[in-house]
């Protein structure tokens, strides 16, 4: 899902990026490969035979291996940019790969189409967001051919369509039926500027994520996901899938298991009770005032009808611009406000004051402390600045004396309970224990596994979104809409600016119904779905596109579910990654799936950098449009260069001489094939892996290309198997195109057989070019091909090519032993001619030896 959408060529920062490609060598585009030619007729010949549609059937797979491979949906906004390219590029590699080593892949295609963008963009140019989201959903099926990728467009989907949210709200109505979506008013981020509520994971630094405005606390009655229910299997699953570690870990912290108690502090002028949760409920005696999260739903309500009411509104509003990290830092001054109430400590009888203070964050236990600041750094220094008690309630065994000026935390098991009643002198280890039990006999308190993740809320007052199907009846309440009304269209309005309220609110003739249960007056829920609804379930409807019954049926997603490889950016990891795998949970529960989690395996691609190192942005002048690229150098070469940039799932900055060189290597594979071709006057067809037959008994030249030919083979298909260095791939075919101009008089079979496996193993990457030469070479289609599988006998060779170099450039190469040591290789390197030549007069001062490679003479 990536949605770094920049209307790629509409703007001046684009005209200067393609100027300066436009500035490249005219050479490179009159050389005899011709790609826009060929590009188009593959792509022809891909759209009308349907290549890479497969069937749902289980007869239609016969007994081969399925693969789901699949990229992030796009938001569609604007033109594609390089990013999706990228993205697409990688996990299009992969499905060429699996197709040919016995694979039926599902390889398919969407659009994450609702959405915030859309209604902005409607709001300030009067263009409709279904206007502006279809006219994006064209340039992106334009792109996508244009590019190549082989995708099932059968399948195609896009969430604004009737057709699809009538099941996301049939789904939204499974959660309902089994309590899990749910409406309650809560305290919830309210982002004034783009007038709706967000979830916690959409806040960042005390801003909208979306658009970096201030965020404010409001009370408003909203509609959850209970996706605590689920806390524990999404934390112990992430152990079955593999996924890149840091990702697991991003999780695993959002979760955030903690085992310990919760405790209630009764607010008795109130009549509540208050629980809190804490992993050492064995200092509870030394907990001397209570302090709340500026966030907490109460906050207000305790401070309503007080002296310092509007103080606590103020600090609350102040809180919420800043980040997590500022307002947890130990060494930040420590400030709050008295909320003029008190509760009652459960254990000693004490009044004790309450507080709101920042230090507290909402998402640790219930959002509420009890102070313990005798043993906490941060409850100590806020008990300094407001003149608090402060109850030593752990000590050293021994009695030793502790500093008074700072909060005693113990950092060894030698310590025992003191000043804590019938509990003095128990380990905080056997005290927790005791005291748990105490409270829970008490009906007090109660021992607790305490997560830091939160109820999905997932209510938003736009207009660009999923109708969420509930009516509102006067007798009846709320009331779900009956499967067989669904989907609840979304209406065409033309007022999309928010102002407080959902836009749909207005729309009287929309809005009033009549109530399913009892046909009295009724009026529609106005709010609308998150849009994370929309792409947590979409991957489960690629497998059954064209159901028109159901969301998908159970049998078909038993043969395609999970997801074999999913392919997207890291910056999802604790949005879509997590809900998704919360509803394929709820659905396997609901008998509607047989897997446990939706991705099997998880590959996070790193970002495509401007030219400056910078990221890519239209203020900076440094965004690199797609299309010009591919208008002039063509797919293929964009394809190569960007896979070639660097291990994938590193950022790396774009470089215009590295894309002439992907362009170089395309150019010369391509002269190769067209000269074999006409050499022979005919294809070179044999009966052979590839469909050209690796030469019996090659010696001389056309040994050393045979031998090489299975080298790439080997090294790339390594790459496949491994972690996707696409870049080490696209390094091994140039490596073999290169021998193939070293030695231009191996036998003619040899560099047909050469020359055909370029092709093959380049196809995954440029795959238009790689259809093309290996058509000319073997009159075949490569894709129709097995995947080439190295000759084991070939991969040994007797002797190899060591390069000899002085000072970093290639003097000389010689053969040498391949079982030759360090100092045998050094010894040939300065004794071949051209290394000697250009030593003369200097002084070595090093040698470099690289094992089967090379030999690099350093002198002065």
């Amino acid at each position: 899902m990536v949605k770094r959408g920049l209307a790629a060529g509409r703007n001046t920062a684009a005209s200067a990026a393609v100027g300066r490609i436009s500035n490249l060598p005219a050479s490179m585009s009159d050389r005899r490969y011709d790609p826009s030619q060929i590009e188009s007729k593959w792509q022809s010949v891909w759209a009308q035979e349907h290549t890479w549609e497969v069937a749902n059937t289980p007869a239609a797979r016969g007994s081969r291996n399925k693969s789901y491979v699949l990229e992030m949906l796009p938001y569609p906004s604007g033109e594609p940019h390089i990013g999706h390219l990228k993205n697409y590029a990688i996990g299009d590699a992969i499905a060429h790969f699996r197709r040919r080593t016995g694979h039926q892949v599902l390889h398919p295609m969407g659009y994450d189409s609702f959405g915030l963008p859309a209604e902005n963009n409607a709001i300030k140019t009067g263009v409709h967001p279904r206007v502006a989201t279809e006219q994006s959903i064209a340039s992106f099926q334009r792109a996508f051919r244009s590019w190549g990728i082989s995708i099932d467009w059968s399948r195609e989907l896009a969430s604004h369509t009737p057709d699809y949210y009538r099941w996301t709200q049939w789904l939204f109505l499974r959660l309902y039926e089994r309590g899990l979506a749910y409406r309650k008013e809560s305290a919830v981020n309210w982002c004034p500027n783009d007038q709706t509520v967000l979830a916690n994971e959409q806040v960042v630094d005390g801003r909208c994520e979306r658009c970096g405005h201030t965020v404010e606390l409001r009370q408003l009655e909203q509609w959850f996901f209970r996706i605590t229910d689920y806390a524990d299997r999404l934390l112990d699953d992430l152990d079955t899938i593999d996924w890149p570690e840091h990702v697991k870990t991003m999780q695993r912290n959002w979760i955030g298991r903690s085992v310990g108690a919760e405790v209630n502090f009764r607010c008795a002028e109130l009549g509540i009770d208050y629980p809190v949760f804490t992993t050492r409920p064995d200092t509870l005696f030394g907990a001397t005032f209570f302090v709340m999260a500026p966030e907490h739903p109460d906050v207000l309500r305790l401070a309503a009808g007080t002296p310092g009411e509007q103080a606590v509104r103020a600090y609350v509003n102040h809180a919420l611009t800043e980040s997590a990290e500022e307002r947890g830092d130990v060494d930040k001054t420590k400030t709050g406000v008295f909320l003029g109430r008190t509760v009652t400590n459960p254990v000693t009888g004490e009044e004790i004051p309450m507080y709101v203070a920042d230090y507290v964050l909402m998402e640790y236990g219930t959002g509420a402390i009890m102070a313990v600041p005798a043993h906490d750094e941060r409850d100590f220094a806020f008990a300094k600045a407001y003149d608090l008690p402060i109850r030593q309630v752990v000590a050293p065994r021994d009695r030793s004396p502790i500093p008074a000026d700072e909060a005693f935390v113990a950092k060894s098991d030698d310590v025992v309970l003191v000043n804590s009643g019938e509990f003095d002198g128990l380990t905080p280890r056997a005290g927790f224990e005791r005291i748990v039990h105490w409270l829970d006999m008490q009906g007090i308190g109660n021992p607790s596994v305490n997560f830091r993740l939160r109820d999905w809320l997932v209510s938003r007052q736009r207009y660009w979104g999923c109708p969420i199907p509930i009516v509102y009846c006067e007798e009846h309440g709320m009331v779900p809409v009956p499967e067989e009304q669904l989907p609840v269209e979304l209406p065409d309005i033309e007022e999309y600016q928010p102002k407080g309220r959902s836009p749909l609110a207005a729309a009287e003739n929309w809005v009033n119904t009549t109530c399913p249960e009892c046909g009295r007056p009724a009026r529609r829920e106005t709010d609308t779905m998150d849009t994370f609804v929309d792409s947590s379930w979409y991957f489960l409807r690629y497998c059954d596109a064209r159901n028109d019954e159901a969301p998908w049926d159970p049998a078909v997603l038993r043969e395609w579910m999970g997801v074999d490889q999913y392919i997207g950016g890291v910056e999802h990891a604790i949005l879509h990654l997590l809900y998704a795998r919360f509803f394929v949970k709820v659905f396997a529960d609901m008998g509607l799936l047989d897997v446990q989690e939706p991705f099997n395996a998880l590959f996070t691609q790193g970002m495509i950098l401007g030219p400056d190192g910078q990221k890519m942005s239209k203020s900076r002048g440094n965004v690199i449009p797609p299309s010009p690229l591919i208008e002039r150098f063509g797919a293929d070469t964009v394809r190569t260069y960007i896979l070639n940039m660097g291990p994938p799932d590193q950022d790396a900055a774009w470089n215009d001489n590295a894309l002439q060189g992907a362009h170089r290597l395309l150019s010369r594979l391509y002269t190769l094939g067209a000269e074999l071709a006409a050499a022979a006057d005919r294809p070179l067809s044999a009966s052979s892996v590839d469909g050209v037959q690796q030469p019996a008994n090659p010696t001389g030249d056309s040994l050393t290309l045979v031998r090489k030919a299975n080298w790439a083979i080997d090294r790339v298909t390594s790459e496949f198997v491994g972690r996707f260095g696409f870049h080490n791939a696209i390094a091994a075919v140039t490596e073999l195109v290169n021998d193939l101009y070293r030695y231009p008089d191996a036998e003619p079979e040899a560099r047909a057989f050469a020359v055909a496996t370029a092709a093959s193993l380049v196809f995954p990457f440029a795959p238009h070019l790689g259809a093309e030469v290996f058509e000319l070479v073997t009159g075949r289609r490569v894709w129709e091909e097995p995947w080439p599988a190295a000759d084991q006998a070939m991969l040994t060779a007797e002797t190899f090519e060591l390069v000899c170099q002085v000072n970093g450039r290639v003097r000389d190469r010689v053969q040498a032993p391949s079982a030759a040591s360090r100092d045998e290789l050094e010894r040939l390197a300065l004794a071949a001619p051209g290394v000697v030549a250009h030593m003369d007069g200097h002084q070595v001062v090093k040698v470099v030896v690289v094992p089967g490679k090379l030999v690099n003479v350093v002198v002065r």
